[in-house]
């Protein structure tokens, strides 16, 4: 495989970037919170969007309370109500059909990790900004939309 032009990689990277601003945007609009920080990564023909400190402050202290169990149940009785919603902008997004969808809240450390199936292989841009990102520890793919991102949690959380 070719060695990928520095306008390949910042045109994959962008790409990424935009998945994880609109996903931060979803979250934050259906879910009244958003994360405070979102990254994509492209493999082949999955998108992993990672979103980490997601929880509103009643999940917290459903947390506190050792009831993870029902908070994991209803995000993903929400996050099953939003798969047309979330699928549709990554369609756009990428170009590609997504075949499947699945979303998985985790407590310890709070984090929400959404894994789209497309139906064919991701553009070589992409998957290339991806490995050039995680090879060089970089920003690569991160939201950035101040708007859109809650700023550091408060309390210690």
């Amino acid at each position: 495989m070719r060695d990928r032009t520095d306008e390949e990689l910042e045109s994959g990277g962008q790409v990424l970037a935009r998945l994880s601003n609109e996903m931060v945007r979803a979250q934050k609009k259906y879910f009244g919170k958003g994360p405070t920080s979102a990254k994509s990564y492209m493999l082949d023909d999955l998108l992993i969007i990672v979103m980490r400190g997601g929880m509103t402050t009643a999940e917290h202290t459903m947390v506190d309370f050792d009831q993870e169990d029902r908070v994991r149940s209803f995000r993903q009785t929400f996050e099953n109500e939003m798969t047309e919603r979330l699928t549709s902008v990554v369609e756009e997004i990428t170009g590609r059909k997504v075949l499947a969808y699945q979303s998985q809240v985790m407590f310890h450390p709070d984090l929400v990790v959404e894994m789209f199936v497309l139906d064919d292989q991701a553009p070589a841009r992409m998957r290339a900004a991806t490995g050039h990102g995680q090879a060089n520890d970089d920003d690569t793919g991160e939201a950035t939309d101040e708007d859109a991102l809650d700023g550091p949690p408060q309390g210690g959380r």
